[in-house]
């Protein structure tokens, strides 16, 4: 792979801050210690401006070109998510119940390869804007860093981020000109009854036939109210209820997450489910109250800056998945996306674990691929005009 030379002799370097990250996640928008140390550097590299405290934790920091020009945003993720390390890596989480299971030391490691970089080259025009956003996992980071002004603040004209993928060959990109990943809400449904005595269940108003009823109804809305071709998936995924073998329960809840692309079905899916939830209740004798909750948005890379972004990335790697289909899981990167044109990518680390999964642990090889691509990002999209070199 032709990764940068300059990024590939500075190498172990990363690697030192990649398993520092690793071994001291930090959950949602409380990422202050990942923060500061992301600050340090970026203050050793040299860049002219660090803005702290964005979205509680988020960091931009700016690089200037050597000529007038737009700035380009470059966005790393920086929380980890609530589980226990099983990796057994020197570097393991010392957090207990805290880990960095989704890459996002990784992420914020590529780009702080390329802030190294470009603050020591410069050769490109207008700035770099250095994203690290807290709260990826749980909480729209990206939507509260948007809300907070960032793209207008600093004149963020376009925006890219990167993300690893487990399973896809190591140094391999992969990008759609279109959308990419699925919009995410939740569901909850909270069921109440009168509970009794399990002998004498007709003196009760159970919540578990209704609770069954709700769960059986929600499936028909994806195989008999939305379109066959709509891209949508409904899945129940929590239902607590009942403490013990004679006593039929008071309440129950329903937890679920659907995901979908096409804002009209998200709509399909939300006025169908109020009247399940409404009918099944009423069918049953209990009182039910939904609560949808509409959380990130889909992922829609902007077409002309996919491919753009896809060009630069073959000339890293020469391996680009291009047009190879969308997926139901979520980014809040969605946010940025619908605020700035630009793209969201994957980079491949190889045969390892997957996310999310205890075992995880970020490929340290594959930082100077994503280090470089950034660093050559920027140097295509806003290049030094003949003359402008020496400046």
């Amino acid at each position: 792979m032709p990764v940068i030379n300059r990024i590939a002799a500075f190498e172990a370097d990363m690697t030192g801050w990649r398993r520092h990250l690793h071994a001291h996640p930090e959950l949602g928008f409380e990422c202050h210690k990942t923060a500061n140390f992301i600050a340090d550097r970026l203050r050793n590299f040299g860049v002219d401006e660090i803005h702290e405290g964005i979205a509680t934790s988020g960091i931009v920091a700016l690089i200037r070109g050597r000529a007038p020009g737009p700035t380009i945003g470059l966005r790393a993720d920086m929380d980890a998510l609530p589980m226990q390390e099983r990796s057994g890596v020197d570097h393991a989480s010392r957090a207990v119940g805290r880990m960095h299971a989704c890459g996002h030391d990784g992420h914020s490691t590529m780009l702080l390869g390329a802030a190294r970089y470009l603050s020591e080259t410069r050769n490109f025009s207008g700035s770099v804007a250095l994203i690290f956003q807290p709260a990826e996992e749980d909480g729209g980071g990206g939507g509260r860093m948007v809300e907070e002004g960032i793209m207008d603040r600093f004149d963020i004209t376009q925006v890219y981020a990167l993300h690893n993928a487990p399973g896809l060959p190591e140094g391999t990109f992969r990008t759609v000109p279109g959308p990419l990943m699925a919009a995410v809400d939740t569901l909850h449904v909270h069921i109440r009854g009168v509970g009794g005595h399990a002998a004498t269940p007709h003196v009760t108003r159970d919540p578990i036939p209704a609770v069954i009823g709700i769960v059986s109804a929600i499936q028909t809305i994806g195989t008999r109210n939305a379109d066959p071709l709509d891209d949508l998936v409904i899945s129940v995924t929590q239902i607590h209820t009942g403490s013990a073998e004679n006593v039929v329960p008071e309440t129950a809840y329903i937890n679920g997450t659907v995901r979908t692309f096409d804002p009209a079905v998200q709509d399909l899916v939300e006025e169908r489910l109020r009247a399940i939830v409404a009918g099944q209740a009423a069918a049953y004798g209990v009182e039910a109250e939904l609560i949808y909750e509409r959380w990130y948005p889909a992922t829609v890379n902007n077409p002309e800056k996919a491919a753009f972004a896809a060009d630069v990335a073959r000339t890293i790697s020469g391996e680009v998945l291009w047009d190879d289909g969308k997926e139901m899981g979520a980014e809040d990167f969605s946010f940025m996306l619908n605020a700035r044109p630009g793209a969201f990518l994957f980079l491949g680390q190889g045969a390892t674990a997957p996310v999310h999964h205890p075992e995880y642990d970020f490929n340290d090889s594959i930082a100077p691929v994503g280090a470089s691509f950034f660093a050559r990002l920027v140097e295509t999209a806003q290049p030094l005009k003949t003359g402008q070199e020496e400046s």
